[in-house]
Formats: C-alpha cells, structure tokens, sequence
C-alpha cells in the first residue's frame, strides 16, 4: 500500500473530528498528492462525479495488537460491539472509508492537481490510499439497515457563541465550525456539565461547556500544537 496523498482540514487532533462523513456538509478540505501521482491524466473525468469514496489510514489509531469487541462512543462506551460491526478506528488494519463531495478540480497549481472537497471526517495530514467514484446505483441502499446506529437519538445542540468570540473566527470558517459544534463533538459517555473542553478548529482553540442541550463557548485562545 501506497500513500497517494495527504488531506488538509481544519482538525489538527482528533477531537472534535464528526462521527461520520458527510453529517456536516460546511466542512472544507483539500486532498494534496504526493509528487508521484501528480499527473493530470490520473484525473481526467474525475469532475463528472458529485462525490468521490476515500480510503485512507487511521494514522493515530495504529497498534500491533487488536481487539475483537470494541466500545463504541455513540453507545456511551459501556456496550460491547463486533469490531467489523462498527467503525472503530481500532482494527486489524486500521483503515477509513469515507464519501465526501467532490466541490472541484483543481488541475493547475504549485501542488499539483488538487481535490477540493466537503463532509470530510478526517483529520488534518491524514494519508490517503485511494480515490474511487461514487456511483449512485449502485452505492445508495436507501432501504438498508443501519445496526445499531438507527437506534441512537441524531440530536442537535443549540449553540451560544458570544459576538466576541465569534468575530475570532475567520469568515468562511464560522458556519462550519458551529455546525460541529452543534453536532456535539464530546464522547458519547462524557455528560459532566461544569466540565471545560478545549477543540482546536484551524488555527484556533475553541473552549465550551455543555449543559443539557446548550453548548456554551467560553473562549477561543491560539491552538499551540505540540513540538514533535
């Protein structure tokens, strides 16, 4: 397996990345290739489709050992689940799936060719194996059944975001960054009201508290990445 490609998102950690692709649509992201698979013939139709399937790495969930049940968050973490009937990033190979919009093409840049895309749930840096067409007909199953993920309240958060807080966010960012907020981006299990998070978002650290169905932000502080 090759990486072909890297991804740039707004998420420098994981934490607060959404649950799944494509439940937050005002995400934006771009998909930059290694100089290898730079060639503009790779992409030649690639614009005739509305979304695009991506296989990448779960590069902070690599381990030698796996597990064959594992907990997922939007069960509260205390229920067990076959680890191949979820999504867990902890697996045999820890490999993502996901469907993003394809927004555009961009073939002619200092980068190379370039995959501008949204509804990514992906974090920022993350290595890409492949890219592969959506197709309708075949890749919708509208009547499937969804495990136990049907039987979990899609709740939203109102979210209460002080003007001078807001005004931190860059412009284009703001619609997206409250989107997630209101999405909830706390572990399922994790309900302590008088508990502050912290959520990087671009280049800044955006801190709240969560009280019944009201996510209040505290502050927004320069997210300093940790040295390597």
């Amino acid at each position: 397996m090759k990486v072909i490609a890297h991804i740039h998102s707004d998420f420098p950690i994981k934490f607060g990345i959404p649950h799944q692709s494509g439940r937050i649509q005002e995400l934006k992201a771009e998909i930059v290739f290694e100089p290898e698979y730079r060639n503009p013939d790779a992409f030649r139709g690639l614009e005739e489709y509305t979304y695009i399937w991506i296989i990448w790495e779960f590069s902070q969930a690599v381990r030698e050992k796996w597990s064959p049940t594992v907990r997922p968050p939007r069960l509260g973490g205390n229920i067990r689940k076959g680890v191949f009937a979820t999504r867990s990033p902890f697996r045999p190979n820890p490999i993502g799936l996901s469907c993003v919009k394809l927004e555009s093409v961009e073939l002619h840049s200092s980068d190379g060719p370039v995959l501008h895309v949204s509804g990514a749930d992906l974090m920022d840096g993350t290595p890409i194996y492949d890219i592969k067409p959506y197709l309708p007909y075949v890749d919708s199953h509208p009547d499937g059944k969804g495990g136990f993920t049907d039987q979990i309240e899609d709740h939203k958060l109102k979210v209460e975001f002080p003007e001078k807080w807001l005004t931190m966010i860059p412009e284009g960012s703001r619609n997206a960054l409250l989107a997630v907020l209101a999405d909830d981006p706390r572990p399922g299990y994790q309900k302590d009201p008088d508990r502050e998070y912290g959520m990087p978002f671009g280049s800044l650290d955006i801190h709240f508290t969560v009280d019944g169905d009201i996510l209040r932000v505290c502050g927004v502080t320069e997210f300093k990445r940790e040295q390597p």
